[in-house]
């Protein structure tokens, strides 16, 4: 294996900072968050997970399609430029799997997504193994690895020992945008292979053809006495892709397309006009979300759209555990 010392790692990560936008997870005020950073002083190594997610790389929260402007010579329509090259380091494999699921419907179904498209073409995904699951994880129920390479392009773990007496990292090439960004960093080729780390046990998961059979149980509304609606869930979730597109006016009296994130928990999201809602109770709008990660998302486009990071459970207030409702899903299924 290709080990580097946490010394030449730094002063790699300063050189690409340097040259290019380096996003990384950071410490902001009581959060730790991917954010661009200056160097690598700014960069927090030790973390279970980030508290927000990366999708906001790929799919921001807020996006202005467009602008249009009126003038002399009539309205004119522009586009505003998007980033430019840019390396995300510190992503952990449930995240990296997260954009792989956000892949199969913005690249891999027409049409592709041009915006999307852009910011994964002009980034460089630099994963780091977990050192231990979180209190709230469950990856290895949806088939990740602590130190899973499948989804980035470089692949870093932490590792001591006899390899690495003074701390280091095993470093995989995965793919040829990982292989270009490698210059300057110093490796050294030593035996062995990086330690695996051991799992908990895993959560059950239904396949997605079992899930239709249980559309009307009463369990669903029961669950929903607890929800509040209040979104949090599908806003911390890595996969949770829903949004809405309208025309503002600014202050200079133009207009922008905005496409921003909504949610399918919000009670209005599948109004349509005349003022029908096919979702009107938060029964329905609860089950609408756990049928899309584990029977429509997969039945549509491949991956279940769920990579077992725990943020829904560690940020709802009122305890729906998605790891709880997937085993009762599951005990409902051998009733």
């Amino acid at each position: 294996m290709n080990v580097t010392t946490r010394a030449d790692l730094t002063a790699w990560l300063d050189r690409l900072a340097e040259r290019l936008t380096l996003i990384a997870p950071t410490a902001v005020e009581d959060q730790l968050l991917y954010q661009p950073v200056d160097g690598s002083s700014e960069i927090t190594f030790d973390f279970v997970k980030t508290d927000l997610p990366v999708k906001e790389y790929f799919l921001p929260a807020t996006h202005a399609l467009l602008s249009i402007e009126r003038g002399k010579e009539g309205i004119r329509l522009e586009e505003p430029t998007l980033e430019e090259e840019r390396v995300i380091f510190g992503l952990r494999p449930c995240d990296a799997r997260a954009i792989r699921v956000l892949d199969a419907l913005f690249l891999e179904e027409e049409p592709v997504d041009p915006y999307y498209a852009e910011r994964r073409e002009k980034t460089t995904l630099v994963g780091l193994a977990c050192q231990e699951m979180g209190d709230e994880c469950f990856c290895n129920s949806l088939g990740l690895e602590l130190d899973d390479p499948s989804d980035v392009d470089l692949m870093l773990t932490e590792i001591t020992g006899r390899e690495a007496p003074e701390g280091g990292y095993a470093v995989r090439v995965v793919t040829e945008k990982g292989k270009a960004i490698l210059s300057g960093l110093m490796l050294e080729e030593v035996a062995g292979s990086p330690p695996k780390l051991a799992f908990r046990g895993q959560t059950p998961i239904l396949e997605a053809e079992a899930w239709p059979e249980h559309f009307d149980d009463a369990y669903w509304a029961r669950l929903a006495d607890r929800c509040l609606s209040c979104r949090v869930c599908t806003y911390v979730c890595p996969t949770c892709r829903c949004f809405d597109v309208r025309d503002y006016e600014t202050q200079s009296g133009d207009f922008e397309r905005l496409r921003a994130w909504d949610s399918c928990m919000a009670e209005g999201y599948r109004r349509i006009a005349g003022g029908h809602n096919p979702r009107p109770t938060k029964a329905e709008r609860l089950r609408n979300r756990f049928y899309c990660k584990f029977c429509y998302y997969p039945r549509d486009f491949g991956p279940v759209a769920c990579v077992g990071c725990g943020r829904c459970i560690a940020k709802c207030p009122v305890n729906v555990d998605i790891v709880e409702i997937l085993e009762d899903v599951a005990t409902l299924e051998r009733v």
